[in-house]
């Protein structure tokens, strides 16, 4: 199958960065794929190599003429360009429209997973719009995960990898990598982290002020490729991620993790934020799930950070229990090349 994936790149990485992983992982498949955005740029670190099977092409005008594919993928609700949508219309057998929505844990994600949307005027008039959620429930789109991603991560070579990537722990020291927006919690971090020598791995724009308490130290992290990102998740004993890409690919990793919801003026990421939790947290000791909620309350600005993080045992074992119930559903991508055959 072509699909042809549209994305637009509002102040972040993210977009970009699931709309990366979404072609590449159609290509692996046998797919081809062409990737629209008005932005490219952040692909030189991202994904230097590029795939064979993916084409980057800038954002359309609206008197673009280029053929649609078999599947169109709305990212993110950024509006497709009209004349690429006169083109879909014209096309003998009509692409499967799909609008691949933002993730969350909200209940509303499930019923509204698959809906249509018939299009009753403008340029796209007569075609069918279905509305695509990923998700955290087999009632859901699920969540991208490459074929091999989890045996790959189960066998990385943690000292080589290191290693290889400039990054030298001392005997006995936790690594903790950050990758969080501007967030004043993260002055205090170093503080909370002090009981246990420490370094603290920091992605570019994090930056944590002197001194630095006893046994913490720093370094600063260049921008890394989204498979090499995948395996210093892997690689630390806790990772502090943001929005929805590293937000998924934490949970993939199978280690302690803190997220840094992308804040709205409205506050409607904190039902966002609890909703998650809920389901996360569900079936957890009930002191694990007291800690962890007020360390994520904290860290995203809810509450006072905690003075100590939660029990770092407890919580690995809870991540890697939900990484497992996650294992066990269909991806992200599996999901969509099922739904298209049977829509096409």
């Amino acid at each position: 199958m072509q699909w042809d994936v549209f994305c637009r790149v509002i102040d972040n990485h993210g977009d970009l960065g699931v709309c990366w992983r979404l072609c590449a992982d159609l290509a692996a498949r046998g797919d081809t794929a062409r990737l629209w955005t008005d932005d490219a740029s952040a692909l030189a670190w991202m994904a230097p190599a590029g795939s064979p099977r993916v084409e980057v092409r800038p954002w359309p005008a609206d008197a673009d003429t280029a053929a649609p594919g078999d599947v169109v993928v709305e990212a993110f609700g950024c509006d497709l360009p009209h004349g690429f949508v006169d083109a879909m219309a014209a096309r003998r057998v009509a692409p499967v429209w799909i609008n691949l929505e933002y993730l969350s844990a909200e209940a509303y994600v499930e019923r509204s997973h698959r809906l249509q949307s018939p299009q009753m005027s403008g340029p796209g008039r007569g075609l069918t719009k279905w509305f695509y959620y990923p998700g955290f429930t087999p009632a859901t789109g699920g969540l991208i995960r490459e074929p091999g991603l989890l045996d790959a991560l189960a066998g990385l070579d943690r000292t080589a990898w290191l290693a290889a990537h400039g990054i030298e722990p001392r005997p006995g020291e936790r690594l903790v990598s950050v990758f969080c927006y501007p967030n004043p919690a993260l002055a205090g971090l170093p503080a909370r982290l002090a009981g246990q020598p420490t370094l603290l791995l920091l992605t570019p724009g994090a930056a944590v002020p002197g001194p630095l308490p006893a046994g913490v130290r720093t370094q600063a992290l260049p921008y890394l490729p989204q498979a090499s990102y995948d395996r210093l998740l892997r690689a630390c004993d806790l990772n502090f991620v943001r929005g929805e890409d590293s937000f998924v690919r934490a949970q993939w990793a199978g280690r302690p993790f803190t997220w840094h919801i992308y804040p709205q003026d409205d506050g409607a990421h904190v039902p966002k934020l609890d909703a998650f939790l809920d389901r996360f947290l569900a079936g957890a000791p009930a002191t694990l799930a007291t800690d962890v909620r007020a360390w994520w309350a904290g860290w995203n600005g809810e509450a006072p950070l905690p003075a100590r993080l939660p029990d770092t045992h407890a919580w690995a074992t809870q991540c890697e229990n939900w990484r497992e119930a996650l294992a066990g559903q269909a991806d992200l991508v599996t999901g969509l090349r099922q739904f298209i055959r049977k829509s096409s």
